[in-house]
């Protein structure tokens, strides 16, 4: 049933919906008539340490479905395999109309493959492809060398940022990634965890449960802004600094990703939080006695963040407007509280509020 009831609820755990992932992806191509394959590579680690051996439990699901997974000799060599997929189509002969592509390491191997992750990202996807890379960080150095978090570095390479919170947001967050690579031209990292990995859930598996629409109030260059060639350096960075990441918020923005959770008339404190920090903020105001009643009778809003990098400004203006203190609850160095600052700087004084998270 993991793998083969095309909708309705299936329990599965943290590593089981990533391989349900491309088959889903797989199931809305062929209803919009796209003939598209899947490739995976990558190099195990926890927590993502048990992602190819679910793979190649379920093989003889995914490669009908024109899955073809390969374990990566690493994960550099992995991400640059992961680039050329993206090259189908740019040449006579592809037997698709587009593949994409799905990497995974932990986070030593996100430090170790920045150089192929760049250049891929700058390079761009291919508008019926698209990447998605699931990035295992280990906060608490449970079993690496380092407790790592991998956000600064895809950050450094201008790579958005998806944190699901749980197994249901590894199956709609994951879909989301894909048609952001491709509409917008970038790779999408997606972070996981042990905690959200190892979990196990009863999630809807319906490839049509989310709807996806492109942005109306983005203006798409001429050339569009896919994986192209010739393309020289120069123009590749002018696209990424001009387009790409504008287009990255606009599909944000325009499906309503970052989500206002608790809200009211009395607008005083609010809480911003993403990933797994918004289930221990969730569970923080159970123990409280706070519930989404009582937080509106008390002034309190939840703002739920799923794209962490870039932060998409319109919906954290909303939700800023109006009131006296907002606290960033994530994990570990602050990355969306130094975002909401850069962008509330300028407001006048009397009408900014307080942001208070790590600093």
């Amino acid at each position: 049933d993991k793998y083969t009831l095309d909708s309705g609820r299936v329990f599965l755990n943290g590593m089981q919906a990533l391989v349900r992932l491309p088959l889903m992806q797989r199931q809305r191509d062929d209803a919009a008539g796209l003939n598209t394959g899947c490739y995976i590579s990558g190099y195990r680690g926890s927590p993502l340490g048990g992602l190819d051996q679910q793979l190649w439990q379920a093989r003889r699901f995914i490669e009908k479905n024109h899955i073809k997974f390969q374990a990566g000799i690493n994960e550099d060599l992995a991400a640059t395999a992961i680039w050329g997929s993206q090259q189908v189509g740019m040449f006579p002969g592809a037997k698709y109309d587009g593949v994409f592509g799905l990497w995974y390491a932990k986070g030593p191997g996100v430090d170790r493959s920045g150089d192929a992750l760049r250049h891929g990202n700058l390079a761009g996807s291919s508008p019926n492809g698209g990447v998605l890379l699931l990035a295992g960080d280990d906060h608490t150095c449970k079993s690496s060398t380092t407790a790592h978090q991998t956000e600064f570095a895809f950050r450094d390479a201008m790579i958005p940022v998806l944190n699901p919170s749980g197994v249901q947001e590894f199956l709609d967050l994951g879909l989301y990634g894909w048609a952001m690579s491709r509409y917008s031209g970038c790779w999408v990292a997606f972070k996981v965890i042990a905690e959200t990995a190892d979990s196990s859930a009863s999630v809807y598996v319906d490839p049509a449960r989310i709807d996806i629409v492109e942005p109306t109030d983005f203006a798409m260059p001429e050339g569009g802004l896919n994986i192209r060639w010739p393309d020289t350096a120069l123009e590749q960075e002018e696209r990424l600094h001009r387009h790409k990441l504008d287009a990255v918020r606009a599909f944000a923005r325009a499906n309503k990703l970052d989500k206002t959770i608790f809200d009211g008339p009395k607008r005083r404190f609010g809480i911003v939080t993403a990933g797994k920090s918004y289930l221990d903020v969730r569970q923080a105001l159970e123990d409280l006695g706070i519930d989404e009643a009582h937080a509106a009778g008390i002034g309190l809003l939840v703002y739920k963040v799923a794209m962490t990098w870039p932060l998409e400004p319109e919906g954290i203006r909303q939700f800023a407007t109006g009131l006296e203190e907002i606290l960033v609850v994530e994990e570990k160095r602050s990355l969306i509280e130094n975002q909401i600052k850069d962008q509330i700087y300028n407001w006048p004084a009397e009408g900014r509020p307080r942001i208070v998270g790590k600093h």
